[in-house]
């Protein structure tokens, strides 16, 4: 009798802290957009160029370095993010532009070129569809108006009024062309066309054009170089031959050499140089753990000098360990142990470096160096009200699925936490293809550590960073194996103690919101609540809308999700709604191009008719994921409450408090 009281008294104290959410959250810290986003030196050090996140937009600002005073900026509406920029001199900017529905959509190159000046809050279009849309066809001050895309290739260093772009139409030609542009005058003179549909150019260090690689209507990649200016185009690879591409990111010092970043059928991808004149090409970089994630220049040539891993943390490697660029990052990483460092841009003679410092508990902060008396100082912190020693950290972990094939992934645990018993939150990323977490600072992480949850992430089978084969392992797997490696990292979690088998959820957004739901389909016992947020529900639809979207995202749905309704609508949650079992939370925007809301609305009719408690939020004025602070503010409030209700963290505190 003695012990089935303990027994009875446990189980009730246990749903009463399921019952009764623990003590409230100011969520505001986390839902705070950055002060700011990408920061770079103009070539004098004179001025700081920076991207500032705005509601439903990204302006571009132009700071003073000696006082931080605002000297020029602008931005371009509602949906538009300055997304790349470039100090074409020490007077004028060079910025591109992207469009994006919703804080989850990839954003989407609009094509045009701005400039600004570093002292004007004026911005003028030098190449693109904006230039003069009444003019088409007339030449407006050198510039030429017409209905064009545009990229900037170099931004010539050693010509500080000219720049290469490629130039590509929107019509029936998909040979896009190199000219040069004069940044002052807008004027565009021809250097050459590219050999392949949709080429894309690499300069030398004189700023000549001698690769491109593009994509053939087969899907495969052709790579070409050129000797000289002027020489014909010499193909030197084609994917469709032996399974292999390589994609050019930049030229040797001496220009010998053309390094290539070179995928494989097995393993990850390496970094090879490519001889210019025997053609040998050798590895130079390697790493069977990662691919490369991105690669590390010389801030004043531009020459790809290593890369940065996404293994577990970040790391670095390069091309020649002992080099003067290689030493000064072991010396930067060395001042900032257990961070990552980033050299992101530098003055034209090298003497004053500015880098970026982050991790997974430090959202960012800005330093500049200079090399000549060797200190560094603080320049900006993009989230200054975070203090990183009170921020949990993500700790990486590898596992198996059930098939033997290896998974890596994250626990975030909250912070001060002994990581045993724990009510959590499985968080399945968001594309799927080619997506994977990483090991950073991530607000929606962070905020759910600090309403007491700990939060697992994997990266499974069609996740990036693992190599071709990897991701290729999670083609036709929606609601397959992809699903069963979350699955099996849920159980995992479970064996390893981490996690209550009692108070688990699921959630997250698009793909992750499918999953989520799908989790709860397939898996009815193991999870207690799943919410989705601007999710896809329904992959018969799903496929439809991509078919009507173009002809290539047709195919590649049929490629890579499926080709047969019958067995896609077998593995669709807005059709499974009697096999969920547990409480479900939906979030969806009416502006929603990705995930189109009636998906959600979808699911939503599927569970009531199921009889499946089921809560839901919509913003008509929303896209794939919110931007409008208040709505923000509200979902995330929703979202802490539910998961509160049901597994028993941390609600939030009211927006009045």
């Amino acid at each position: 009798m003695y012990t089935f009281s303990i027994r009875f008294a446990a189980a009730l104290l246990l749903a009463v802290a399921c019952a009764t959410p623990a003590a409230a959250l100011d969520i505001e810290p986390f839902i705070r957009k950055s002060e700011f986003g990408e920061i770079t030196i103009s070539p004098s050090g004179e001025y700081l160029a920076a991207t500032v996140p705005m509601e439903d937009t990204t302006a571009l600002v132009v700071l003073r370095r000696s006082d931080m005073e605002i000297t020029g900026g602008g931005g371009l509406g509602k949906n538009r993010h300055v997304s790349d920029m470039w100090w074409a001199n020490d007077e004028r900017l060079l910025f591109s532009v992207a469009e994006k529905m919703g804080a989850l959509d990839q954003p989407r190159q609009t094509g045009d070129i701005y400039m600004m000046k570093a002292t004007e809050r004026r911005i003028e279009s030098l190449v693109g569809q904006n230039v003069n849309a009444m003019s088409a066809g007339t030449r407006l001050g050198g510039k030429k108006a017409e209905m064009v895309w545009a990229q900037v290739v170099d931004t010539l260093r050693d010509n500080p009024n000219e720049a290469i772009i490629s130039v590509g139409g929107f019509g029936d030609d998909p040979y896009t062309r190199a000219e040069r542009l004069n940044v002052v005058t807008g004027r565009r003179l021809p250097v050459t066309r590219a050999p392949v549909r949709n080429g894309r150019y690499v300069t030398d260090g004189a700023g000549v054009v001698r690769a491109a690689h593009g994509v053939t209507i087969e899907n495969s990649v052709k790579t070409f170089i050129r000797q000289r200016d002027g020489a014909e185009w010499t193909l030197i690879n084609d994917e469709a031959s032996n399974g292999v591409s390589l994609i050019p990111i930049g030229f040797s010092a001496d220009d010998a050499s053309l390094y290539v970043y070179a995928q494989r059928n097995s393993g990850t991808s390496v970094i090879e140089a490519y001889d210019m004149v025997t053609g040998k090409r050798t590895v130079v970089l390697a790493d069977e753990k990662a691919e490369p994630e991105r690669v590390l220049r010389d801030p004043v040539s531009g020459v790809p000098v290593g890369v940065r891993y996404m293994d577990g943390i970040a790391r670095t490697g390069f091309f020649d360990p002992e080099s003067a660029i290689a030493r000064q990052y072991r010396s930067l990483e060395a001042a900032f142990p257990g961070q990552s460092v980033l050299i992101t841009s530098s003055t034209a003679d090298g003497s004053i470096m500015l880098f970026h410092v982050w991790s997974d508990r430090n959202p960012g902060e800005f330093y500049t160096y200079d090399s000549v008396n060797k200190r560094a100082a603080h320049v900006l912190a993009t989230r200054s009200w975070h203090d990183p020693e009170k921020m949990a950290a993500m700790r990486p972990i590898a596992l198996q699925a059930r098939d033997g094939l290896p998974l890596a992934g994250y626990v975030t645990l909250p912070h001060g936490s002994d990581g045993t018993g724990l009510p959590m939150v499985l968080m399945p990323h968001g594309g799927p293809y080619g997506i994977y977490d990483r090991w950073a600072f991530n607000p929606d992480v962070q905020l759910l550590a600090a309403a007491g949850y700990a939060v697992l992430q994997l990266n499974y089978r069609g996740s990036g960073n693992h190599g071709r084969a990897f991701q290729q392992a999670g083609a036709r797997e929606w609601g397959g194996k992809m699903q069963d490696d979350l699955t099996d990292a849920t159980r995992w979690a479970i064996s390893e103690g981490i996690a209550d088998p009692s108070r688990i959820c699921i959630h997250g957004g698009s793909y992750g919101g499918y999953a989520a739901l799908m989790g709860a389909a397939k898996e009815p016992d193991l999870y207690r609540c799943a919410s989705g947020y601007v999710g896809v529900y329904d992959l018969p639809a799903m496929q439809a809308e991509d078919a009507r979207s173009s002809r290539r995202l047709g195919n590649w749905s049929k490629d890579w999700v499926g080709d047969d309704p019958v067995a896609l609508a077998a593995v669709s949650p807005s059709r499974m709604a009697t096999r969920i079992k547990v409480p479900v939370f939906l979030a969806a925007g009416g502006e929603d191009e990705v995930a189109p809301v009636e998906h959600t609305r979808k699911m939503e009719r599927a569970l009531q008719a199921a009889n499946v408690p089921v809560e839901s939020l919509y913003y008509r004025n929303e896209g794939h994921g919110f931007y409008v602070d208040a709505n923000r503010r509200e979902y995330y409030s929703r979202l802490l409450d539910f998961l509160g209700r049901h597994i028993g963290g941390k609600t939030a505190v009211a927006a009045a408090d």
